[in-house]
C-alpha cells in the first residue's frame, strides 16, 4: 500500500470517527444486542463444557448423536409449526418450491458441525481457535456479494480489532499450556477447520436471508428437517458402533439433556439476533465464548489463568461495539413513503398522470372562456390567473 493510499484510508476512518456522535452510542439497541450476543456465547459455553465432560470423564465422542439430538428436537418443534400453518407459509409448499435449497443449507449445517468436531483429533487447540475466525472474512465477503451490505472503514477497523483479542487469546493458551488437541495430521485438521469455518459463514448468510425476507419459523423448520435427516444417516454410519457401546447412567443422560437444552436454545435464539444485528455481528459476540469456556474451565477443569484472557475479552468486547455503533444497510427495495409517496416510484407516476389531467383540464377552461390558452409551469402545475386585455 503506497503512502497516499495510507492517508487515505486513515483520512476515511478519521472522518467517520469524527461524525460519530458519541453521546448516542450506547444506546439500549446496542446494550440490547450486546447482552444477547453474549447470551448466545454462554449458550455455546454450555454445549463445550457438557461435550469436554462426555469426552473427559466418560471418555465418549459422538457428535453426529449429539447433534441428531439437537435437530430432532428443532424438527418435533419448528417443523411441527410448519405443518399448521396456510397458504404460502405451509411445509408442503415451501418443499414443493424449495426444498433443494434448504437440503443445501441442512447439508452445510450439518457438516459444519461436524468438522470441527473431527479437527480436534487432528490439529491444535491454538490452530482451531485461529482459523476458526476464518469465518469472519468470509462472511464479510458473502453479504457484499449477495446481500450488498455496504460495509465501511470503521467496520473493517472493528473487525481486526476482535481478531487481535483472538490472538491475545491464543497467546495466553499457550503461555498457560492450555495448547490441547492432537497433532497427527495437523495439514488436515487445519483443513477441516477452514471447511467448517467456510460452512458455517454460507449457512450465517443464508439463515440472515431467510430471517429477515421470510420467517424465522421457515429456517428454523426446513434446517430441523433436513438437519435430522443428513445427521440421521451420517449417525447410522459413521457411529453406529458408538451407540450400541454406550453404557448408560444418569450422568450421561444429564450431560446430555444438558447439551441438548444449550443447543436448541441456541438454534432458537440466534434468528431472533441475527435479524436485530447481521451474521457477522453475532459472529464477532461469539468470539467470546471460548473465553467463557475458559472461566468455566478453571473451576471445573483446573485450567491455569492468564490476565491477557481478560485482555481478550475487553478487547474483543470493543471490536464488537465499534462495529455497531454503524449500521450496515443493505440494498432493499425502499418502502412507501407515507408523505408524498415520492418513494415509490410507481405511485409518483401516478400522481404526476393526474396532475397533468388536472393541468390539461384547467387549460381548456381556460381556453372556452378567454379563447387562450395558459401556459404550464414544469409539468406540474398552471397559472391560475390571467392577463386581462
Amino acid at each position: 500500500m503506497s503512502h497516499n493510499q495510507h492517508e487515505s484510508v486513515c483520512e476515511k476512518l478519521s472522518r467517520e470517527l469524527r461524525h460519530f456522535k458519541w453521546r448516542e452510542v450506547f444506546t439500549w439497541r446496542l446494550l440490547k444486542t450486546l447482552a444477547l450476543g453474549q447470551g448466545l456465547s454462554a449458550l455455546i459455553c454450555g454445549t463445550a463444557v457438557t461435550s469436554q465432560y462426555l469426552a473427559t470423564e466418560f471418555h465418549l465422542d459422538i457428535p453426529m448423536l449429539q447433534s441428531c439430538i439437537n435437530y430432532t428436537l428443532v424438527c418435533l418443534t419448528y417443523t411441527t409449526a410448519l405443518c399448521f400453518r396456510k397458504g404460502d407459509e405451509n411445509i408442503l409448499q415451501i418443499l414443493r418450491t424449495k426444498w433443494w435449497k434448504y437440503l443445501l443449507l441442512g447439508l452445510a449445517d450439518v457438516e459444519a458441525n461436524y468438522a470441527v468436531v473431527k479437527a480436534y483429533q487432528y490439529t491444535t487447540l491454538t490452530s482451531i481457535q485461529l482459523l476458526d475466525c476464518f469465518i469472519l472474512p468470509v462472511l464479510l465477503i458473502l453479504s457484499r456479494v449477495f446481500l450488498k451490505t455496504r460495509y465501511r472503514i470503521i467496520h473493517y477497523v472493528a473487525v481486526c480489532v476482535c481478531l487481535a483479542g483472538v490472538g491475545a487469546m491464543v497467546g495466553a493458551d499457550l503461555i498457560s499450556g492450555r495448547d490441547q488437541g492432537s497433532s497427527s495430521n495437523i495439514l488436515l485438521g487445519d483443513g477441516l477447520v477452514i471447511i467448517s469455518a467456510t460452512l458455517y459463514a454460507v449457512s450465517n448468510l443464508c439463515q440472515e436471508y431467510i430471517v429477515k425476507n421470510n420467517s424465522r419459523m421457515e429456517f428454523l423448520g426446513m434446517v430441523g428437517l433436513f438437519g435430522t435427516l443428513i445427521s440421521g444417516i451420517q449417525l447410522g454410519i459413521l457411529e453406529h458402533n458408538e451407540v450400541a457401546n454406550i453404557q448408560w447412567t444418569w450422568q450421561i443422560a444429564l450431560l446430555l439433556c444438558g447439551f441438548a437444552v444449550c443447543m436448541y436454545t441456541l438454534y432458537s435464539c440466534m434468528p431472533v439476533v441475527i435479524n436485530m444485528t447481521s451474521a457477522t455481528a453475532v459472529n464477532l459476540s461469539l468470539l467470546t465464548a471460548d473465553l467463557f469456556s475458559l472461566f468455566c474451565g478453571l473451576f471445573l477443569f483446573q485450567y491455569t489463568f492468564s490476565g491477557l484472557y481478560v485482555v481478550s475479552l475487553v478487547v474483543i468486547m470493543v471490536g464488537f461495539i465499534m462495529f455497531n455503533t454503524v449500521p450496515t444497510p443493505t440494498r432493499t427495495p425502499e418502502p412507501v413513503s407515507e408523505e408524498g409517496g415520492h418513494d415509490n416510484q410507481a405511485a409518483e407516476l401516478d400522481e404526476e398522470r393526474q396532475v397533468g389531467s388536472e393541468v390539461e383540464n384547467q387549460e381548456k377552461e381556460e381556453t372556452d372562456s378567454s379563447g387562450k390558452s395558459l401556459p404550464a409551469e414544469n409539468g406540474h402545475r398552471c397559472v391560475l390567473s390571467s392577463v386581462k386585455m
